[in-house]
C-alpha cells in the first residue's frame, strides 16, 4: 500500500478485517509554553471568570457516587469524589441528602477515602470503608450520635461487605497472604549491610494488573466480624479465591435466617489466572463451619448471586461460554438448592447487571444499556425479560460518556440512584416505580453556573459498508455560529465492548471549549445494541469499524459547519487502537494522538496484565499457531502508509497496554519519517486520571497537537 494525498471526502475501499476483539475495560512532560504555542480562544483563557470549561475545571468538578437509600426510604448517603488541587490527589468524603432534598450535608471531612456506605438493617447505623485511622478498614458510624468507631484492624485492606439480617455481624473479603517464591540459598547480609532489593521470583501468569501493580500473594477469603467490632472469623478457605476472582471487590449475600453466605468461585482453584477467563459456580456456605454447597454446574461464569427475601430462591448473571469475544450476561433465577435455573432475561438482547430483589419478592430491579442510556428496569422472576417494566433511564454519573452507576432499592420500593444527562455531570436521585425521578443534589451548580457547556446534539447515520445504522452525538462549541465552519475532532470509545451514550463527558466538553465540534458514535463491536451487532468484530478487530467512524464523518460535514480540512481524530484503549487503523489507511485527517493503545498484538498478548482472556476470546488461539492472523491485524501492518502527525500518550504503569506498545509505534513512526511524539505519564496506569495534573495534561498535550498541525496556525 502507498500513502495517499489528502482528499476531502471518503471514498470506501476494499479490505480485510483487520484484527482481534478487545475488551480494554477502564508530571506534565510538555513545557507551558510548548502547549499553548497556539492560544486557545480568549473566552477559555484561565483568567477569565467566565465562559467555556478550563482545563484547571478538572480540579474543581466533583462526582455523586454510590447512592444508598435508607431502609425506611427517607435519606440518601453517597460518596462525593473530589480533587485536591494542593496535593494533586483524588478523596472521598460521605455526605447525606432527605429523600426531599432537605438536610444535604456532610457526614465525613477531611483528606481522605471514604467509599461504599452501607445501611444497617434497621437505618440506625452506616458502615463505610475509610483510610481515616491509617490503613484502609471497615468503620461503623452510629446515626444518632455521630460516633464512629473501626471495628476491623486487619493488615490488609477489606474488599466489599455486607451486614447480616440482624445487623450483628459485617461478613468481608479480605486476602490471607502466602509467602512468595524467593532465590533459596541466599546468605544472611552481614549486621549493617546494606544490600539490594532482592529479586522477584515469578511463577503466577497474572501477576501484576492495571491501576493495582504488582499483585501480592494469597487467596480472597470471607470473613466475618461483630458489628461492634471484634476479632474477624474466617469463613472460607482453600487455595483459590472466594467472592470473587482476586482483583478488586467482592460479592456475596446472607441468606434470611444469617445462617449462610451465598458467593461464586472457580472450583478449579488456581490463583489469579481465571480474572479474565470466568468459569465460576454459584456455592452456598455455612457461617459456622464454613462447609460449602455447590449450586450450579456449567461451562461459564455464575456470579453475583442475592438470595430472595423469603430464602426461597437465588438470582444470579450467568452465561453458557462460548469463547466469543462480546456475550450477553443473562439474569437467572434458580431455587435455592439449585434446581430449576432459568433466565429471566433471556428475550431482552441486551447484558443485564447489577440485579437487586424487590422488597416483597415480586421481581428483580436491574440495569441494562440501550442504544447507549443506562435504564432501570424491573423484571418479574418468572418471565423471559420481554416484559420487563422500564423504571427510569439517564441512570450514571461518571464523567465520561461511558456506562458506570450503581443504585439502591428502600423497602418501600423507592430507590436512589447515580443521575446524569449530556448537561448534568453527576447527581443523586430518587424515584419509585411509576413516579417521576427526583434530582436531589447539584454539587457542580457553583462550577456550572459561571462555565457555558456545548450543546449536545444526537446523530444517526448510515456506515457505508453495509448500510448498518450507526449511532452517535455531537458537542458543539460554546456560542456556536451554524453559519461558521469549525474543526472537528472524531473521539473514539474503548473497549471496544463499551458504549458511549447521553452522557456527561468532561473531556469531551473540554474539547469543545476549544472551538472544536466533537463526534463521538458507537461504531460496530459497542455494547447496547444487541451481540449480533456487538460480535461484528468478533476475531475481526480492528477492521469495518473504520468504515463507521469515516461515514460518521462524512455526515457532520454535510451538515455543513464542520471544515473537511479541518479533521483530527483521538481515541483511548481500544479507541487508540481504531486511531491508528484510521490513519493507517486514510490521509484525511490532519493530527491525530493515540491514548495509550495496542499496537502488537504478538506482543501484547505476551505481556498485558489480560494475556489469558486475548489468547482465548480475542483470537483463535495462540501467536505461534496463528502468525499471520496476529500480523495481518496488528497496528504495524498498516504503518508505512501513515503520513498523519500522530502522538502517542501512555502512562508509564498502564499495564492494561503496557508502554512498550506505544514505543513499538513511535519508533516505527519515527523510522519512517513520520512527524511523532511520545508523551509518558509517570506513575499513571491506564486512563491517566489517577493524578488530576496528569489528567490536565493528558487533555492539553492533545489539543496543543491538533493546534500544532492545524491550516489555521501551521
Amino acid at each position: 500500500m502507498t500513502a495517499r494525498r489528502r482528499s476531502t471526502r471518503f471514498s470506501p475501499r476494499s479490505a480485510s478485517p483487520r484484527l482481534v476483539s478487545l475488551w480494554l475495560v477502564s508530571l506534565w512532560l510538555i513545557t507551558t509554553a510548548t502547549i499553548l504555542s497556539a492560544p486557545p480562544p480568549a473566552a477559555a483563557q484561565d483568567g477569565a471568570e467566565s465562559g467555556p470549561l478550563r482545563m484547571g475545571d478538572i480540579f474543581e468538578v466533583e462526582i455523586a457516587a454510590d447512592p444508598r437509600i435508607s431502609p425506611d426510604g427517607r435519606w440518601v448517603v453517597y460518596a462525593r469524589q473530589r480533587a485536591d488541587i494542593m496535593t494533586d490527589s483524588r478523596f472521598s468524603n460521605l455526605w447525606i441528602v432527605g429523600a426531599d432534598g432537605s438536610g444535604h450535608r456532610p457526614l465525613t471531612a477531611g483528606d481522605f477515602t471514604d467509599s461504599s456506605p452501607r445501611w444497617s438493617p434497621d437505618g440506625t447505623r452506616l458502615a463505610f470503608i475509610s483510610n481515616r485511622s491509617g490503613d484502609a478498614q471497615i468503620h461503623v458510624r452510629w446515626m444518632d450520635s455521630g460516633e464512629t468507631s473501626a471495628i476491623t484492624n486487619v493488615t490488609e485492606p477489606p474488599r466489599s461487605f455486607a451486614w447480616s439480617p440482624a445487623g450483628t455481624q459485617i461478613a468481608f473479603g479480605k486476602l490471607v497472604p502466602q509467602p512468595a517464591p524467593t532465590i533459596g540459598g541466599m546468605p544472611t547480609p552481614p549486621e549493617g549491610a546494606e544490600w539490594a532489593e532482592p529479586a522477584q521470583v515469578v511463577e503466577r501468569l497474572v501477576y501484576r494488573f492495571d491501576q493495582l501493580g504488582d499483585l501480592p500473594h494469597g487467596f480472597v477469603h470471607v470473613f466475618v466480624v461483630p458489628a461492634e467490632g471484634g476479632t474477624p472469623r474466617q469463613i472460607t478457605s482453600g487455595d483459590n479465591h472466594w467472592a470473587g476472582n482476586g482483583i478488586g471487590g467482592t460479592h456475596f449475600s446472607w441468606t434470611p435466617d444469617g445462617g449462610s453466605l451465598v458467593m461464586s468461585r472457580d472450583p478449579r482453584g488456581g490463583d489469579t489466572e481465571s480474572v479474565f477467563v470466568a468459569d465460576t459456580e454459584v456455592f452456598e456456605v455455612s457461617v459456622a463451619d464454613g462447609a460449602a454447597t455447590q449450586l450450579t454446574d456449567r461451562r461459564g461464569p455464575d456470579d453475583g448471586p442475592i438470595v430472595s427475601p423469603d430464602g426461597r430462591h437465588i438470582a444470579y448473571f450467568g452465561m453458557d461460554d462460548r469463547f466469543q469475544g462480546y456475550q450477553l450476561t443473562q439474569l437467572y433465577v434458580m431455587n435455592r438448592d439449585g434446581s430449576d435455573p432459568r433466565s429471566i432475561s433471556a428475550g431482552l438482547d441486551r447484558e443485564v447487571y447489577n440485579a437487586t430483589w424487590a422488597p416483597d419478592g415480586s421481581g428483580l430491579y436491574a440495569l441494562y444499556d440501550d442504544e447507549g442510556m443506562t435504564k432501570l428496569a424491573l423484571f418479574g422472576p418468572g418471565d423471559d425479560g420481554t416484559d420487563h417494566r422500564v423504571l427510569t433511564e439517564n441512570v450514571g454519573g461518571v464523567g465520561r460518556a461511558y456506562a458506570g452507576a450503581t443504585y439502591t432499592v428502600a423497602q418501600g420500593g423507592s430507590f436512589a440512584m447515580n443521575y446524569t444527562t449530556p448537561a448534568v455531570l453527576s447527581e443523586v436521585a430518587t424515584g419509585r416505580p411509576g413516579s417521576d425521578i427526583r434530582v436531589l443534589t447539584g454539587i457542580n451548580d457553583d462550577l456550572f453556573a459561571k462555565r457555558e457547556i456545548g450543546e449536545v446534539e444526537e446523530i444517526r447515520y448510515e456506515s457505508s459498508h453495509d448500510g448498518r445504522p450507526i449511532q452517535g452525538w455531537i458537542i458543539k462549541p460554546p456560542g456556536f455560529d451554524p453559519s461558521r465552519r469549525y474543526p472537528l475532532i472524531l473521539e473514539i470509545h474503548g473497549g471496544p465492548f463499551s458504549n458511549y451514550g447521553a452522557r456527561f463527558d468532561l473531556e469531551k466538553q473540554l474539547m469543545a471549549a476549544q472551538g472544536y465540534v466533537v463526534l463521538y458514535t458507537n461504531p460496530r463491536g459497542s455494547t447496547s445494541y444487541g451481540e449480533e451487532f456487538g460480535n461484528l468484530i468478533h476475531h475481526a478487530y480492528p477492521g469495518d469499524d473504520f468504515y463507521d467512524l469515516m461515514s460518521g464523518v462524512d455526515a457532520v460535514i454535510d451538515r455543513g459547519y464542520a471544515d473537511p480540512d479541518e479533521l483530527n481524530v483521538v481515541g483511548g484503549s481500544g479507541g487508540g487502537v481504531l486511531t491508528a487503523w484510521l490513519v493507517g489507511r486514510t490521509d484525511r485527517f490532519r493530527a491525530a494522538v493515540s491514548w495509550y493503545p495496542v499496537i502488537n498484538w504478538y506482543s501484547f498478548v505476551l505481556t498485558a496484565d489480560m494475556a489469558a482472556s486475548g489468547v482465548r476470546y480475542w483470537f483463535p488461539g495462540f501467536p505461534w499457531d496463528h502468525v499471520e492472523h496476529y500480523e495481518s491485524r496488528s497496528l504495524l501492518s498498516v504503518v508505512e502508509n501513515v503520513t498523519t502527525p500522530t502522538r502517542i500518550v501512555t502512562g508509564e504503569e498502564d499495564w492494561r497496554t503496557p508502554m512498550s506498545e506505544s514505543e513499538q509505534y513511535f519508533k516505527a513512526l519515527k523510522l519512517l519519517g513520520v512527524e511523532t511524539s511520545l508523551v509518558r505519564f509517570p506513575g499513571e496506569p491506564h486512563g491517566i486520571r489517577r493524578r488530576p495534573s496528569h489528567h490536565i495534561g493528558k487533555m492539553l498535550s492533545t489539543l496543543e497537537w491538533f493546534r500544532r498541525y492545524s491550516a489555521t496556525t501551521s
